[in-house]
């Protein structure tokens, strides 16, 4: 693997440096102008470098983009961290990947020093792939060791990626779908690892799911032993740069250096200590504001407005790969009648529910796609669509009219809406069900549950609506619009189907010509708003906040949170 394309790869990889009764409209705009300007002021949107067919990465070691960083020292990190089971990869929360993630490497990663952007080696040193792009042929590591002291071979990483794609029964992973194409992982050897596809799709959709950071190979015999669910297996042998020592549920994960670790000189910290600190709240604030913990991750815009003027502080924001919605219950009356839900859909008034959290959580508006992307509708051209207008008349008064049309003139009573614990959601949940019971008559039941309970019912259908937040891994539509909105898709927690779109989809994953895929993409949104899969509320942006003696890490432009998880970088200028 010596053509030009490997030369280009090596050096482009190696010199990266990187509501209420109370409710009024009025009420909730109030000092909108200022919340709507920060809520738009974001980065272009994450683009993934080029990626060579081949890479000799042997040679390939990963360090920390500063000169002389200093070791040891214990990073303190506010993050949530409250599990709804231990198998990671059968998540879709912060929660999970977010401590754990530190435990395990992926066959091949997103480069932390340039926010993700770079897919460079891991436990794979090479790659190639096949000049018909069907084939992704990957050379391991030879040496590597998961935490109980067993080699890493490829019939490990088989047995990972055959579960993500191909889950078995009673195991649900939500990006099995990105693999979709996938015909057969083949090993030829200890240590090659073959990716064969039924049809090319582009490199850099492949080795992006790939390298998802949801994507910790796990050893076969761990699998084999659990019956392949590891949901309650708390400690979870990996390879990574760190151990877990110590869990109190609820409070902290402390981890510690791996002393094993094949990639020599990593990491540079002696442990990590995760703080369960829940997203926005005032006690995450306060913890990085007093020291109390080094890094804070998801803070409210007030605690970041406060870093940002505290010398010896940092912060940041960037866009997160995450939707904030509301799921309907389709397999439930009224939810099977696509009038019902378009009805509530444009009872919402997103600029205000925007407004709503603009100290809390930072949000901007955008319908089923990220609107930061260039798939989605631009912004000013959205603004005009009823339902995303900030006058929002014309929009009640089709709702109202939907909802007579379907049989529910007098409204709807009783309706069970199950709320996500976290502060941003539960605002949400108090301004749509004022807004619903306003704007369309009807009258739900605020309902609040932990993480664990939440997935679990949404998974299960045990409500009639759930408001909450699902990721994906890539910007590109074809990863969420099958995990999210088709039939069956993981993430599918509506339950919704239509027919018309699942084939569009499927056009769309196939094309390659971009002007024909932007068409397609379009009718696909048409779809979405005539008969919605979820009710869009908004799109995340995410502040980080840290003391700026945290160094090895390049977080100001990523897309998510997912894929950057490992800290193996990480270190501390300070005594």
């Amino acid at each position: 693997m010596t053509n030009e394309k490997t030369q280009e790869g090596n050096a482009a990889m190696n010199g990266v440096n990187r509501a209420d009764e109370g409710w009024t409209r009025r009420g909730f705009l109030r000092g909108s102008t200022a919340a709507m300007a920060a809520a738009y002021g974001l980065r272009p949107a994450h683009t993934l470098a080029a990626i060579p067919d081949e890479f000799d990465g042997s040679k390939f070691q990963l360090a920390a983009p500063e000169p002389n960083p200093k070791r040891g020292g214990v990073l303190r990190v506010g993050i949530l961290n409250r599990l709804p089971h231990f198998d990671f990869q059968q998540s879709g929360t912060v929660g999970s990947i977010g401590s754990q993630g530190c435990m395990y490497d992926n066959l091949i990663r997103h480069d932390p020093r340039d926010s993700g952007k770079t897919i460079i080696p891991d436990l794979a040193h090479s790659w190639d792939i096949s000049k018909d792009g069907t084939t992704y042929t990957f050379l391991l590591r030879k040496g590597v060791q998961f935490h109980d002291g067993a080699e890493l071979t490829s019939a490990d990483v088989k047995a990972t990626f055959d579960r993500i794609t191909k889950p078995p029964a009673g195991v649900s992973i939500p990006r099995s779908i990105l693999f979709k194409s996938l015909s057969e992982i083949a090993v030829p050897d200890k240590y090659t690892v073959q990716f064969k596809l039924a049809a090319p799709r582009p490199p850099s959709f492949i080795m992006a799911a790939i390298a998802s950071g949801w994507n910790g190979i796990l050893r076969k015999q761990t699998l084999e032993e659990n019956s392949y669910n590891l949901r309650k297996v708390s400690n979870i042998p990996g390879t990574g740069p760190y151990k877990s020592v110590r869990r109190v549920e609820n409070e902290v994960w402390v981890m510690e250096k791996n002393k094993d670790y094949w990639n020599k000189g990593l990491p540079y910290l002696d442990g990590i200590e995760f703080y369960n600190l829940l997203p926005f709240s005032p006690e995450l604030g306060a913890a990085i504001l007093s020291n109390r913990v080094d890094y804070a991750r998801i803070v409210d815009p007030v605690t970041a407005r406060k870093a940002k003027a505290t010398p010896g502080m940092s912060t940041t924001a960037f866009n997160q790969s995450v939707i904030q919605g509301t799921w309907t219950n389709d397999k439930k009356k009224p939810f099977d009648d696509p009038r019902v839900r378009r009805a509530f859909h444009l009872a919402l008034d997103r600029h205000v529910l925007v407004d709503v959290t603009k100290d809390v959580a930072p949000m901007r508006v955008g319908g089923f796609m990220y609107p930061f992307s260039e798939f989605a509708t631009p912004t000013d051209q959205l603004f005009k669509r009823v339902g995303y207008q900030e006058d929002p008349t014309a929009a009640i008064n089709e709702a109202k009219a939907l909802m007579t049309a379907a049989g529910y003139a007098n409204g709807i009573k009783g309706l069970d809406f199950m709320v996500r614990d976290i502060a941003s959601f539960k605002l949400w949940a108090q301004a749509i069900q004022a807004m619903l019971q306003q704007n369309i008559g009807v009258q739900c039941n605020l309902r609040t549950v932990v993480e664990s309970v939440w997935f679990d019912d949404a998974t299960s259908g045990h409500f009639d609506m759930a408001i909450g937040a699902i990721v994906s891994t890539l910007l590109d539509p074809s990863d969420y619009f099958n995990a999210w909105y088709r039939t069956g898709g993981p993430q599918n927690y509506s339950f919704w189907s239509n027919p018309k779109f699942d084939a569009l989809v499927d056009q769309i994953d196939a094309e390659f010509d971009q002007t024909k895929r932007q068409a397609l993409i379009r009718q696909t949104e048409e779809i979405l708003e005539q008969d919605p899969p979820v009710l869009p509320i908004c799109w995340e942006q995410i502040n980080d906040v840290w003391w700026t003696y945290v160094k090895g890490y390049n977080p100001y432009d990523y897309f998510g949170v997912y894929d950057v998880v490992r800290e193996d970088i990480f270190w501390l200028d300070k005594a």
